[in-house]
């Protein structure tokens, strides 16, 4: 299970009894998970990196190497935010031993202006919102992508700093044409928890530079996916559009939209979050045996 930022692998901690033991939950053992929760390179307990080129692709062949080294032939990745990008490079990577890769979000882009004409007006309405939330709310995405140690600085000074620049993406989100509190679901301690865990491991340049080292690299995928995908797209998250998806990934098994959640719906949802991960990997494993 992959974590994203400003997050870390406590994200996880509401899912994991129910999907460790399914029994108590009211669900049947046979649907147990071994559950895997790394902290990302430059992340919390994983950092800070020193060396350049952590990008997209390093993270995705040193999660692919920390299964081999665990000794799982066969796994399913699930990830959310970053987590979302890096699942499915998982399973390009290492098509031979992930069996599925479940997300919450479907980064996929137009290659041109053909393909969003061609877009239903609900979908041109949801791409059209997703533009606007980069340029208005996406503030870190264009300041850790350019200028990532400039922060840092100020970030590493401050614990007040760190949790309010954690807080601007917990804060607010756009949906129906207004903006919606992130911190609807959200405790106290789930966001003091994950600032406090950038601040004390000094990881908020580390962690920054992800977004840097992405921005900058000259990886492009040529090919799209074919590893079994699943989508859990949540109400109040950004809305995957399936056309862009689909030209991206190959093999799109699952795809369900619920009515409600959240950019985090680990802390929101995490019953729906639940279900489908175990829907998704119980029709896998019905198609073969893993």
């Amino acid at each position: 299970m992959i974590h994203g930022w400003p997050r870390s692998v406590f994200d996880y901690l509401t899912v994991i009894d129910p999907l460790v033991d399914p029994r108590s939950d009211g669900e049947e053992q046979a649907q147990a998970f071994h559950l895997v929760i790394p902290s990302l390179p430059g992340f919390g307990f994983s950092g800070p990196t020193t060396q350049k080129g952590w990008g997209a692709v390093r993270v995705a062949h040193a999660l692919i190497a920390l299964m081999q080294q665990l000794g799982y032939d066969h796994y399913g990745v699930h990830g959310s935010d970053w987590g979302a990008a890096l699942a499915p490079e998982v399973g390009r990577f290492d098509s031979e031993h992930v069996v599925g890769v479940h997300v919450t979000e479907v980064y996929a882009f137009p290659s041109d202006a053909a393909q969003i004409d061609a877009l239903s007006e609900e979908e041109k309405m949801y791409w059209q919102r997703f533009l606007a939330w980069q340029q208005n709310q996406g503030i870190h995405l264009q300041v850790q992508s350019n200028a990532p140690q400039t922060v840092a600085h100020a970030l590493a000074d401050s614990p007040v700093g760190q949790l309010a620049w954690n807080y601007q993406i917990y804060g607010y989100y756009q949906d129906e044409g207004y903006y919606r509190r992130y911190g609807d679901g959200l405790s106290d301690n789930y966001v003091l928890t994950a600032a406090s865990l950038y601040w004390f491991t000094n990881t908020a340049a580390s962690s920054a530079r992800l977004y840097y080292e992405q921005t900058h690299s000259q990886y492009s995928p040529t090919e799209p996916t074919v590893t079994p995908l699943g989508l859990a797209n949540f109400a109040h998250d950004h809305r995957a559009i399936r056309p862009f998806a689909e030209r991206w990934h190959k093999n799109i098994v699952s795809w369900n939209v619920y009515d409600r959640g959240n950019h985090f719906a680990a802390q929101t949802a995490p019953d729906l979050l639940i279900n489908d991960m175990r829907t998704f990997f119980l029709k896998l494993r019905s198609q073969k045996a893993v």
